[in-house]
């Protein structure tokens, strides 16, 4: 347990050292939502009614931009042959990084979300809801990411093709995430949508984990 939190103390730091990929996932994230009211206009019915959509499209992407260094470092270094023959499984190795990458980029997306809502003309009542669908899919898509990240190690243009292997994966988190949102302005139940996202969490946590660990350990070899 001790090996695995350094690792996340690890890469927290690194991530913060470096200050690219997650915290410039971050300023994309808000960047990219504040510029829609320009391109589509100001009228606060429309902004409300896309704004979900844009909120989570823009989450997705921006999550994109701090995956591509996940293994990255690890791999040009040679620290990902000591993780290979560390005393804890692989899989448990990719969770702690995973946790690391969701914990510096995905918590800031939680944080400033509300606050982008209400520039969208959101309503209060529908924040909750925007947060709750945000903590249950950014962690999925990480996990997601963390596949495409091992698949690609060592590929040239491996950010192109990392993105083109996890966008399609991601599709069911943004129609379900979004939609909780959706059903959070027009005051109907999203209990629902919110069960999909959990049981897609828990779903894939196991299997992207495993498929994470098998690609790393092609690529040790």
């Amino acid at each position: 347990m001790r090996l695995f939190w350094n690792i996340v103390k690890r890469d927290l730091r690194l991530s913060w050292r470096q200050g690219g990929g997650a915290v410039v996932g971050v300023a994309f994230f808000m960047i990219a939502v504040c510029l829609f009211p320009f391109g589509v206009g100001s009228q606060a019915a429309i902004l409300a009614q896309i704004g979900p959509g844009i909120i989570w499209v823009c989450a997705l992407l921006a999550a994109l931009l701090s995956l591509e260094q996940l293994f990255q470092d690890d791999f040009q270094d040679g620290g990902l042959d000591l993780l290979l023959l560390a005393d804890m499984s692989l899989e448990r190795v990719v969770f702690a990084k995973c946790l690391a990458n969701w914990l510096f980029s995905g918590v800031p997306i939680l944080i400033v979300a509300p606050f982008l809502g209400i520039m969208l003309q959101m309503e209060m009542d529908a924040l909750p809801g925007l947060v709750a669908a945000l903590a249950l899919g950014t962690p999925s898509l990480s996990l997601i990411g963390a596949v495409g990240a091992a698949l690609t190690l060592g590929a040239r243009r491996g950010g192109a093709l990392l993105a083109l292997l996890v966008l399609p994966l991601q599709i069911p988190v943004l129609v379900f995430g979004a939609g909780a949102v959706e059903a959070a302005l027009n005051a109907q139940p999203m209990g629902v949508h919110l069960a999909v996202l959990t049981a897609l969490l828990v779903g894939l946590a196991p299997l992207c984990l495993w498929a994470s660990a098998a690609a790393l350990r092609v690529a040790g070899e």
